[in-house]
């Protein structure tokens, strides 16, 4: 019994990795290991054998997601349709089930699938795609609210400038996310307010993420002494902008050409609330870093060698820091992480991970096409991928042999047929012309105004 139970896991293992075509002929084909998907089924409560087992749940819950709908009806219609298509018994469309289903899915193995999956795409990245050999992670902090519940108002609350019973709760997010393949490497949540909320302190947590010799490039805001020290004790290196606060001066340091010189940074006596007094204590006295300014714009960098890395190129590269906006904005309005629809904060905790992990697997499609049609990652629209993903899922699951295999290849064609990056056109005002329906705000909780109407 125990070794049909073990085939059987062993076969929904082999179909979750199908339907997100992770495919042994493919290249990127081993981002989630048979293992994490194992540890995810031995950590959840729902053992028994039904419709909805963790794995069919995790990938109704991607389907979810990644769908224009949303919707838990959308997900349980699609596992329908795959049963149906599969000659099973049909499920229920009632959604409770499944809600349930994703209430019993564990937090860490889901967190643990999507920094193995971003991980792994990002190490994985061709030569090609990386900058003088540098694997280059970009870091920025973002916002999510969710809905308005006692329970998220208490773990997530509101901004303290809005009323109580008219704000949303709110959550404060910051990623990494590799420059080269766009996956989400890790990431940190909390409140948006409060001791330890900031993002710097957040990032603090992820410093382990950042692999030996990463390249990371980050806004003015992560321009502090102690996390470039950091960053230079575990041999990882850093692009940032200086901080409005700091002022250069050309006329100190070891000069290495007009407006860009080396110097000394020394330690500061207060140190910051993220770090502890020990970890700080062991850090050096000074640190040496790199100055140096292309037009009006400073920049500080732990790339010392001034014939190798070029002022002007390294000015460059921090342009693509912008890629991280378009990610954020890829998965907060695109895959509507913008406004989370779980009412208690674990669940919200599922719900941002599965998003990560939904769209590391889109990226991870964007990467396999890019190998194959020998396409740079980035020049592949991220919503085409999407779109075309969500049309074929039911597909990738019930087929096999040749068929699925032409419909893979034709899948990776398409998807690199719409390039993205080339157009050129005028700069848009940041404004909207099509205007809004003019409702009212609700100046009262919604509860007190349903009560005056009634």
């Amino acid at each position: 019994m125990a070794h049909i139970i073990k085939i059987s896991v062993q076969q929904q293992i082999q179909s979750f990795k199908q339907s997100v075509l992770q495919l042994p002929h493919l290249p990127f084909s081993d981002i989630l290991s048979n293992e994490s998907l194992q540890q995810l089924i031995d950590a959840s409560s729902r053992t028994r054998d039904r419709v909805f087992t963790p794995l069919v749940t995790l990938k109704a819950f991607i389907f979810q997601v990644l769908s224009a709908d949303g919707s838990c009806r959308q997900a349980v219609s699609q596992i329908l349709a795959e049963r149906v298509s599969q000659s099973k018994k049909a499920n229920s469309i009632g959604t409770s089930s499944y809600c349930k289903a994703r209430h019993d899915l564990p937090l860490e193995p889901l967190i643990h699938a999507v920094k193995e999956t971003g991980k792994r795409i990002h190490q994985q990245a061709s030569s090609s795609w990386r900058w003088k050999g540098h694997n280059t992670v970009i870091v920025d902090g973002t916002t999510v609210l969710m809905a308005d519940t006692l329970n998220n108002q208490t773990s997530f609350p509101q901004q303290s400038c809005q009323k109580q019973g008219l704000g949303f709760p709110i959550a404060r997010i910051v990623g990494l996310v590799s420059l080269s393949t766009g996956s989400v490497i890790s990431y940190a949540t909390g409140p948006y307010q409060g001791k330890g909320a900031g993002e710097t302190s957040l990032l603090a947590t992820l410093f382990s993420d950042i692999a030996n010799n990463d390249l990371l490039l980050a806004d003015r805001y992560y321009c502090t002494w102690a996390i470039i020290a950091l960053l230079i004790k575990q041999g990882s290196q850093i692009l940032v902008q200086n901080h409005a606060q700091r002022k250069a001066n050309f006329t100190e340091g070891k000069k290495l050409g007009a407006k860009d010189h080396i110097i000394q940074w020394k330690k500061p006596k207060r140190k910051p609330a993220w770090i502890t007094v020990a970890d700080y204590s062991a850090l050096p006295d000074e640190i040496t870093i790199r100055e140096f300014a292309v037009g009006e714009i400073v920049y500080v960098t732990t790339l010392l060698d001034g014939k190798k890395y070029h002022k002007k190129e390294l000015a460059k590269l921090y342009k693509e820091r912008w890629s991280i906006e378009l990610d954020f904005r890829s998965i907060k309005t695109n895959m509507g992480m913008e406004m989370l629809r779980c009412k208690s904060p674990e669940m919200v905790k599922k719900e941002i991970a599965i998003h990560f992990l939904s769209y590391n697997f889109v990226r991870t499609n964007i990467a396999i096409s890019s190998v194959i049609h020998k396409k740079l990652p980035r020049q592949i629209s991220f919503m085409t991928a999407t779109q075309l993903f969500n049309e074929i899922k039911l597909q990738l699951t019930i087929f096999s042999g040749h068929i699925l295999k032409h419909i893979v290849n034709s899948l990776l064609e398409s998807m690199t047929s719409i390039a993205i990056g080339k157009q050129k056109r005028k700069n848009q005002p940041r404004a909207i012309k099509r205007r809004p329906k003019s409702y009212p705000l609700l100046t009262k909780p919604r509860a007190e105004a349903c009560k005056a109407i009634n």
